[in-house]
């Protein structure tokens, strides 16, 4: 087997290109609104803890696979702040989980390569375009593209996920005529979901999106061109408190008087169904904006800034601790540890060894959501007394 050290200068970008117009993280939204890439030039990047947490975490899946393959690598566990329990087990799984996947390659290909946060270049179809790959398994008839994604947020499916097509199409414009290949295999690990989500796609599948969606799209966005467009896609885009479009498509919703539902149509409640959680997440956005606005100085007509309602807490816990012993009383209260922590602590196996047979998962509440999720539908009583 190979590894990504045989050929780790292969596809690495040029140092001014570490933050791409278009990069295959944000494709997403260029992709559907491709005025967006230019509109978002005018923001600065602003990191999140949660992006630094999902940092680490890639930090650690590239160490604990790294170790498994036997390649010289550093632990950067010391270096880490969000460093716990959790994400250990999380990269440790991961990292299981590819080896089965080079298991699995092995099995049609004595020598498969492997490669670890590889650069990938798709400028071949996005000008500058380049993207890293957590994981790329490249063997004899097959290729395969793995992504780890430690947020627990959003559930991410690879089913036409243009990301991982992107990286996709980066591994194929690095290997192909190297490797005879036509299948090509995408997963999402998203150990905090619990969510393993895979797509497949013949290499020319993957070369026909690429030109007739891929292509048009980005040439558009590199010149700032074509249609805003609002939608689930703008979770992320740094303009979305401030986009005129999305503005004025909540708005158009916000419009309705909203009278008690029974004097609406049945087509008017689908309708705002389908467009309340938009109108909610833009009116948050809205809020959030203007909070920063405040804080840096911006007079709002009509509000203020005050200091917010706190809890009362402890200035130091162990002095608490230690004062409320001294009485004869017990400060703690004892409780079983919550699965997650308790799968942190016994480790996966273990925890399924010992506990399996004494886990269940109740019955979930009942929400309405749109038809294109896949989980079944919930039997109603009307549902039953007709079967």
């Amino acid at each position: 087997m190979k590894t990504q050290q045989a050929i780790k200068d292969s596809g690495t970008p040029p140092a001014d290109r570490s933050h791409a117009l278009l990069s295959a993280s944000s494709s997403h939204r260029w992709i559907r609104c491709p005025p967006s890439a230019r509109l978002c030039e005018n923001f600065a990047e602003s990191g999140s803890d949660y992006a630094k947490q999902g940092s680490e975490a890639h930090r650690l899946c590239q160490y604990k696979l790294e170790a498994m393959l036997g390649i010289k690598t550093t632990d950067p566990r010391a270096e880490l702040a969000f460093y716990d329990a959790e994400m250990e087990n999380c990269a440790e799984n991961y990292a299981l989980y590819v080896i089965e996947q080079v298991a699995k390659a092995k099995e049609t290909c004595a020598d498969p390569v492997v490669l670890i946060e590889q650069q990938l270049d798709f400028g071949r179809w996005v000008e500058s375009g380049f993207g890293t790959g957590d994981c790329v398994i490249i063997a004899d008839g097959a290729l395969s593209v793995i992504d780890y994604k430690h947020g627990k947020g959003i559930l991410v499916a690879a089913e036409n996920n243009p990301q991982m097509r992107l990286y996709a199409l980066g591994a194929v414009d690095l290997f192909d005529g190297i490797f005879d290949f036509d299948t090509i295999t995408m997963t999402i690990y998203q150990p905090r979901r619990e969510n393993i989500s895979t797509d497949t796609l013949s290499k020319a599948e993957l070369l026909l999106w690429a030109d007739d969606v891929l292509v048009p799209a980005a040439r558009l966005a590199a010149a700032g061109d074509g249609d805003f467009e609002a939608g689930e896609h703008c979770t992320f885009c740094q303009a979305k408190a401030t986009c005129r479009k999305r503005a004025e498509e909540n708005l158009a919703l916000a419009a309705y008087d909203f009278a008690p539902p029974a004097t609406l149509a049945d087509e008017e409640i689908e309708a705002i169904l389908l467009k309340v959680d938009d109108l909610l997440s833009w009116a948050s956005d809205i809020k959030v904006y203007a909070l920063k606005g405040a804080l840096c100085g911006k007079a709002w007509a009509g509000w203020k800034l005050v200091e917010g309602r706190a809890n009362r807490r402890y200035r130091d816990e162990k002095a608490v601790a230690a004062a409320v012993i001294a009485t004869g009383v017990n400060p703690y209260e004892q409780k079983l540890l919550g699965i997650t922590a308790m799968t942190a602590a016994l480790g996966k196996k273990q925890f399924e060894e010992v506990l399996g047979q004494l886990i269940c998962r109740p019955q979930g509440k009942p929400t309405l959501v749109p038809e294109r999720d896949k989980r079944p539908v919930m039997n109603t009583v009307k549902n039953d007394f007709i079967e």
